[in-house]
């Protein structure tokens, strides 16, 4: 196999366990993601099509649905009205503070056949292709986590 082939696979293998936690919780894989996205603080919906790579449309779409089940909201932003903002609703911030939670403690599950060395280099390697993304900053404000 390539490194386009382990990379494919290495996804494959974080998405599986992604969905398995969210399952738990009886969210989708976007729903999670999207209340963990507005979890500390209300976000622009542009911000979030861009951050999330999803077409307005979509994340229109996935905002409905999870309104509906009143763990996000909707409202215009005080500085200009024509800016929408998605802010999670008190009981979406309490389970978007539990998958969250959940997440980053078992996620690095995925590495627990590795070394302690190459744990660290996972993360390491990780912690920088994120950062290089500029997903981390312009999604989330909590610390990165282990």
């Amino acid at each position: 196999m390539d490194y386009g082939d382990k990379l494919f696979w290495l996804s494959v293998v974080i998405q599986r366990k992604y969905v398995q936690i969210c399952a738990e919780f009886d969210l989708t894989p976007s729903q999670a993601t999207l209340i963990c996205a507005v979890r500390n603080e209300p976000r622009q919906m542009a911000e979030l099509v861009a951050a999330l790579g999803m077409t307005k449309n979509a994340l229109s779409q996935l905002v409905d649905r999870t309104a509906r089940l009143e763990l996000v909201a909707r409202a215009s932003s005080a500085q200009d009205r024509r800016v929408v903002m998605l802010s999670a609703t008190p009981t979406g911030k309490v389970l978007a503070e539990a998958v969250y939670a959940e997440i980053t403690r078992r996620l690095p599950e995925i590495a627990r056949n590795l070394d302690a060395d190459d744990q660290r280099d996972l993360e390491r390697v990780a912690t920088a292709v994120v950062d290089a993304s500029g997903l981390s900053s312009s999604t989330s404000k909590q610390p990165s986590t282990p």
